[in-house]
């Protein structure tokens, strides 16, 4: 197995760690054997310069250093975008980093100092501007998916509010957003993304989810690719919106990563919701030709009204070419919007 996903897939070992204010990146890694990142193999081998806006609440907030961010919504006066205006598209390109605190093998931004790896991110933004405003992106793993079943049989657990509070107080000072990753196991998606209801009621807070990490009774992460439904996204999408107009809140960005075609079934039921824009993140593995092919079948499979995202791995995709540079990402059509690097 890659080394991403023999970490990921050994983050039980470190459940504690997992769960504290301060966790440390997993070290027992020999717990699953595969070839990639990615569950039973790659995807081939399955069928099937910004203008300053309104700021959003103060990074230095006491509730969110106490782990209670429900009493540090923004008045009505500063619910914008960290740059400005309510609305994602089209006056905004988001360009970001994922990852989980202190481990490096599950994305650049769980690197070193999290304030460095913002920087870096919107020193690369401005490689994606081409006319846009670049929005940056802390999409932070924050529902982790396991190898072993834990107390509840739900191959899960949740990292603490304490590290959900630094990486948006790290957003903020850098005008970014921040998504919540959520990678299921065996819950329901909805029922992890109502468990971080109180932290999406933020201005600057969305949703990443990750359906390949999403099985079903009886199934493993990491032994079998998993999957969701467009029903199923659009009812997260609707409960998104509703937090949307109960708190008068901006659009909030809600993401889901597609490995390949079959991970996501009927498509067409994730329908539009007022507050929310939909994303989907092309998450093809390889060479310039292998990710454009996986982006052409998946765009073309995907709903017009969601708009379009791109991820780049700096590993894997580098062990099949050059990794694509952002001049090549932007030459595909449709041009995505989002462009994330892992």
């Amino acid at each position: 197995m890659h080394h991403r996903t023999s970490v990921l897939l050994a983050v039980a070992v470190a459940f504690t760690a997992a769960c504290s204010g301060t966790p440390t990146p997993p070290s027992d890694a020999g717990q699953a054997n595969a070839t990639t990142n990615h569950p039973t193999g790659t995807a081939a081998t399955m069928t099937g310069g910004d203008a300053p806006g309104p700021t959003t609440a103060a990074a230095s907030s006491p509730s969110i250093a106490a782990g209670d961010p429900t009493a540090a919504v923004s008045t009505a006066a500063e619910l914008q975008l960290p740059r400005g205006g309510t609305t994602i598209f089209p006056a905004h390109r988001l360009v970001g980093y994922s990852g989980y605190p202190g481990s490096p093998a599950l994305g650049r931004l769980g690197v070193g100092d999290l304030d460095e790896r913002v920087t870096e991110i919107e020193k690369l933004g401005a490689e994606y501007a081409a006319g846009r405003t670049v929005l940056p992106v802390l999409e932070l793993i924050a529902t982790v998916v396991h190898s072993r079943p834990g107390a509840d049989g739900l191959y899960r657990t949740r990292i603490d509010d304490d590290v959900v509070a630094r990486h948006l107080e790290a957003a903020r000072r850098h005008r970014a957003i921040l998504l919540l990753n959520i990678q299921p196991g065996r819950a329901r998606f909805l029922d992890e993304v109502e468990h971080w209801a109180r932290w999406l009621r933020e201005p600057d807070v969305g949703l990443a989810l990750d359906p390949e990490w999403a099985v079903g009774p009886g199934q493993v992460p990491g032994k079998v690719f998993g999957r969701s439904s467009g029903a199923e996204l659009d009812e997260i999408a609707a409960f998104l919106s509703g937090i949307v107009a109960t708190h008068r809140l901006p659009e909030k960005v809600l993401l889901y990563h597609q490995l390949h075609a079959s991970i996501v079934r009927e498509p067409a039921a994730l329908q539009p919701h007022p507050g929310v824009a939909l994303v989907v993140s092309v998450d093809g593995i390889g060479n310039r030709a292998e990710k454009t092919s996986t982006w052409t079948r998946i765009v073309s499979l995907t709903p017009a009204h969601v708009h379009k995202g791109f991820k780049l791995f700096y590993d894997e995709d580098t062990r099949r070419g050059p990794l694509m540079t952002p001049a090549q990402v932007l030459q595909l059509s449709p041009q995505p919007e989002y462009v994330l690097y892992e």
